[in-house]
């Protein structure tokens, strides 16, 4: 595996946004973020810096109406970033799993890379808004994510009663099960982590 090809950028323009998603697997961490959607912004900050993924976003949405499309339409534009900088999927580990606490709160994500889009969303947030942000466009933004990145993703907050600190759990652990599944195995270099030789 040639750890210096996995970067990528990905544009994606509709009638509702326009997105720009660049990033390198191999980064430490460091994130880059316009939105109009700030709380969106600190959770794909957890991403990067849990994830060790160097991420760089601009979007331009219709946040008159709402921030369901730009939320979403990141989601999308992530995952075909993460489809593409992952290459072929050779020599990585493909699963990766996290827990992650924050005082009250505790979430776990596991991660497939099996070339199979699934969501798997066990999250009942103890209220509907964090701020100004609407907590279902997490859902909506990890269904957008798992259909383009091609992956199965289960998704589990175990406790919580504070909601921030349930988004956290939540972001931070996928950045961590991220960082997991994608990793180089030494053992495994030029070899496709599956058994029916295709993923």
């Amino acid at each position: 595996m040639n750890m210096a090809d996995r970067i990528a950028e990905v544009t994606r323009n509709t009638l509702e946004t326009q997105i720009r998603v660049r990033l390198n697997l191999d980064g430490k961490g460091t994130g880059c973020f316009e939105t109009g959607v700030p709380f969106l912004e600190h959770m794909m900050d957890q991403i990067a810096r849990h994830g060790m993924i160097d991420l760089e976003i601009q979007a331009k949405g219709d946040l008159h109406i709402d921030a369901h499309h730009t939320v979403e339409d990141v989601g999308i534009t992530f995952g075909q970033a993460i489809d593409k900088a992952v290459g072929d999927k050779k020599g990585i580990r493909r699963y990766g799993h996290a827990y992650v606490p924050l005082d009250e709160a505790l979430s776990r994500v596991v991660i497939d890379f099996s070339g199979r889009p699934g969501l798997v969303y066990g999250v009942n947030f103890p209220r509907n808004r964090i701020g100004d942000f609407d907590v279902d466009l997490f859902s909506e933004f990890f269904r957008g994510f798992v259909n383009h990145a091609k992956v199965t993703l289960h998704i589990d907050s175990l406790k919580g009663v504070n909601a921030h600190h349930v988004a956290e759990t939540i972001f931070k652990a996928f950045g961590r099960a991220l960082r997991m599944a994608l990793e180089p195995d030494e053992r495994m270099q030029g070899i496709l982590p599956s058994t029916k030789g295709s993923l």
